[in-house]
Formats: structure tokens, C-alpha cells, sequence
């Protein structure tokens, strides 16, 4: 059996997609797509598709990732070409590596996000980041189902800063500015890189901290996207490509 790893994005209104949602859509375009899927053995065999670390409803990203098992070869970059051309817009699948390597999942050590806040000035941001990256701890609430949870926030936290606005990124900010060029109010741009733990720190939970220590309440909901997700250099406080290993270990040629 073959498998490949492949990353994905959820970019624009497709950022609303469930992650049930993506898997049903995946599944039409390994159909439309005509790919030998290896099945699971048993009574109700379904095909050998596996995902890590789907990104929250409603959170756009650029580094989403899943593999999957083929009962034949194929080419990773025609089978990516194909993949892409099935699924709609936004749903983009950018990049495919032969699996080579074991662990996939825990070289998904953490997750650069970018998180946009409307309606707050830079100078604002960048204090509360300040303020809450002097605290040694600050606790959050989050309500799950099995009620309300308590845990700290600032440990998971790798790196955070305030980032000047730019257009690309779909910020739709003024090259050089702070304000939104469709509202002209402050906009405010976060970058945050969160280890992956447990319990897991999302960036609303790391917002909430800020909230919660440095009175930082943006007027509208934030918009977040996570920009990569892999291994973390603690030194730099950067993620590094997970898909590093597999490629290094293709044959030459």
C-alpha cells in the first residue's frame, strides 16, 4: 500500500466549513477523481483516509493536513493536481510527499497563527502583549461538554507579537498603514505560535488572556488563520515544515 500526505487549505467562505463537512467533500473528490483507495478490512470497510489536527469551524488555514493509503502507485504531484481541481475553491489541496517516515502526528508540535483584530489599535495590541507575556500564568475559562474548564493560557504560548498590517494574507489592510481599507478603522495583527498541548490552547483562548490581563476587548469577532503547524524551534519560536523528513528521504531522482 502507498500513502501520501497531503496539506490543505481553508481559505475565504470556506473557512465555515466543518470539519465533517470537509471529510464528506474530500471523499466525493477521491470519487470524482477516480483514486485506488486501500480499504480497511472487517464488515464495513471504509477507505484509509486519516486527519490531524483539523483547524476549529469558522478558523481559515493555510496548513491543514491528512493522509491517505492507495491500493496502486501513483504520483504524489498528479494526484495532488487532480485532488485540487475536485474540491471547490478554498479547499485547496498545495502540496503531496510519499509517506517515508513514521510519526506524522507527533511532528505537529505547534501552530503559527495570524489573527486579526478590527477596531484596535496597533499601539493597544502590542501593550496587551506585552502585558500578558510578562505573567508567569493566566487562566481562562472555556465551556465544554462536560462543563466549564479552567487552565492556563500563557504556558502553551511560544511566541506572540504584535506584526505590522500587510495586504497580502487577505488582511485587506494599506501596505504601511493600520487602518482596514474597506472600513478605515484601526486593525490591529497578531502573530501567535501555541504548542500543541493538553488541554489545547486555541488562539480565543489565548485572546481571553488578553482579555483577561490587559482589558483587550476587540468591538467585532476576530479573524484567524493559521499559517503553518509542525515542528517547533523553540530558539526562534517558529514552525518548521512537517513534511521535511519525507521529502529528504525520497530517493535521489
Amino acid at each position: 500500500m502507498q500513502r501520501i500526505r497531503l496539506r490543505y487549505t481553508k481559505r475565504g467562505r470556506l473557512r465555515f466549513t466543518s470539519h465533517r463537512d470537509f471529510q464528506r467533500a474530500f471523499e466525493r473528490a477521491l470519487r470524482r477523481s477516480a483514486v485506488p483507495m486501500a480499504y480497511s478490512a472487517g464488515f464495513t470497510p471504509h477507505p484509509k483516509v486519516s486527519y490531524a489536527n483539523a483547524a476549529p469551524t469558522g478558523v481559515a488555514s493555510e496548513a491543514e493536513y491528512l493522509e491517505i493509503g492507495l491500493a496502486a502507485v501513483r504520483d504524489p504531484e498528479q494526484l495532488r493536481a487532480q485532488l485540487d481541481e475536485s474540491l471547490p475553491a478554498g479547499l485547496d489541496v498545495i502540496d503531496a510527499v510519499e509517506v517515508r517516515t513514521p510519526n506524522f502526528v507527533e511532528r505537529l508540535e505547534a501552530s503559527e497563527w495570524l489573527v486579526r483584530l478590527d477596531g484596535v489599535e496597533p499601539d493597544q495590541a502590542a501593550k496587551a502583549v506585552r502585558t500578558f507575556l510578562a505573567e508567569e500564568k493566566v487562566e481562562v475559562e472555556r465551556r465544554t461538554k462536560n462543563g466549564v474548564r479552567v487552565f492556563d493560557a500563557r504556558g502553551a504560548v511560544a511566541a506572540l507579537e504584535a506584526v505590522e498590517p500587510q495586504v497580502d494574507g487577505g488582511t485587506d489592510t494599506a501596505a504601511g498603514t493600520d487602518r482596514d481599507v474597506r472600513t478605515g478603522r484601526p486593525c490591529a495583527i497578531l502573530r501567535l505560535v501555541v504548542r500543541h498541548a493538553t488541554p489545547a490552547v486555541r488562539p480565543d483562548d489565548v485572546l481571553s488572556g488578553l482579555r483577561a490581563t490587559a482589558d483587550l476587548a476587540p468591538p467585532v469577532p476576530a479573524e484567524v488563520t493559521r499559517l503553518a503547524q509542525g515542528p517547533l524551534d523553540e530558539e526562534s519560536g517558529t514552525v518548521t515544515d512537517p513534511l521535511a523528513l519525507d521529502r529528504a528521504a525520497a530517493p535521489a531522482g
